[in-house]
Parts: structure tokens; C-alpha cells; sequence
């Protein structure tokens, strides 16, 4: 069925109504006037399916309604981030590399003798001072500091590492290979 005036003035004649419901809904001006809008642009794009002599105000608030449910299941999903600061805290950056580094360094601390990766561990991993390391070892500290040292040149050479610096961004590794 095409446009014809009639039709173009039932419709036109609906907008108060129509725009007062979507405001109901929405509790926002502005949202309703884009509700109304499109109700309108749908209703003149699906004009054929429209019976004549049925409800024309009804048909215009079914999709009205219908719009706004779809929008209202779309927008309950998103995030208002207007400037951005949300999608910024979203950002990932790849891990695969890390992924590898990180496996190659786990294959190199399980070649290093015992007490030198317990040592290791304590102090570069874990945080522990050196004396508190000699501790919990029951050593001397300066067997602690002589173990840590061998094991980090150790893995320097299992990973071919010149310094901490060039292993990556992963602060775990480097901490445990080249010191705090």
C-alpha cells in the first residue's frame, strides 16, 4: 500500500501521542524525540504492511514500544563512557609473548640445582631479605647471596640474557633474574 495523504495526516496527527509515550518510557526528551523519529521512519519504511482501517495509533505505539524494548535490551549492555576512561581501563595487550617468556623461564628455573632456585625464589621472587632468606634456609647469608647469584648468571645464560633489561616487561622475571 503506498503513502497516500490520509494516511501521511493519521500518522502525522499521531506524533503528540506517540512523542508523550516515548517520554514515559524513556523519561528523556531528547531519547524520545529519536524514539518518535524512528517509530516514524519504521512505520513509512513497513507502510505496506499497514491494514487499512485497522488502528493506525495503535500500530505506531506497537512500534514505538517494540523499538524501544530492543533499544532498552541493547543499552543494558553497554557502558556510558563519554569520555573514554572506561574503554582505556579495557585495553589488554597481547600475551602470547609473555605466554612464552614466561614458559622458558619456568623451564630454565627447573634446570637450576635446588638450593640455588630456593634461594632464588626466596629473595627475587618472593621479597625476602637476604638475612631473612638465610633464615629460612639455615645458612649464612653470604651463601644466600653467593646462591642467588649463581642461579640468576645461571638463568642469564639458560635464557641468553645479557641483562634484566633486555628479558621484557614481565616484572616477575626481571625481578627474579636481575635484583629488585
Amino acid at each position: 500500500m503506498p503513502l497516500t495523504n490520509q494516511l501521511r495526516d493519521d500518522m502525522l496527527a499521531c506524533v503528540p501521542s506517540l512523542r508523550a509515550f516515548a517520554i514515559s518510557l524513556s523519561g528523556n526528551g531528547d531519547r524520545a524525540d529519536d524514539l518518535v523519529q524512528e517509530t516514524l521512519l519504521r512505520a513509512l519504511a513497513n507502510i505496506e504492511s499497514f491494514q487499512p482501517g485497522s488502528n493506525m495509533p495503535a500500530w505506531l505505539f506497537t512500534i514505538l514500544r517494540n523499538l524501544f524494548r530492543s533499544d532498552y535490551r541493547k543499552r543494558r549492555r553497554e557502558v556510558e563512557d563519554a569520555d573514554g576512561s572506561y574503554a582505556k581501563t579495557l585495553k589488554s595487550q597481547p600475551g602470547q609473548s609473555h605466554h612464552l617468556e614466561f614458559e622458558e623461564f619456568r623451564v630454565a628455573l627447573e634446570k637450576l640445582p635446588q638450593d640455588q632456585k630456593e634461594a632464588l625464589i626466596l629473595v627475587g621472587a618472593s621479597g625476602f631479605s637476604y638475612e631473612d632468606a638465610a633464615a629460612i634456609c639455615g645458612c649464612a647469608v653470604g651463601t644466600i647471596k653467593s646462591r642467588v647469584n649463581r642461579a640468576r648468571s645461571k638463568l642469564s645464560n639458560l635464557l641468553y640474557v645479557e641483562g634484566a633489561d633486555d628479558f621484557g616487561p614481565d616484572n616477575t622475571v626481571r625481578a627474579v633474574i636481575g635484583g629488585r
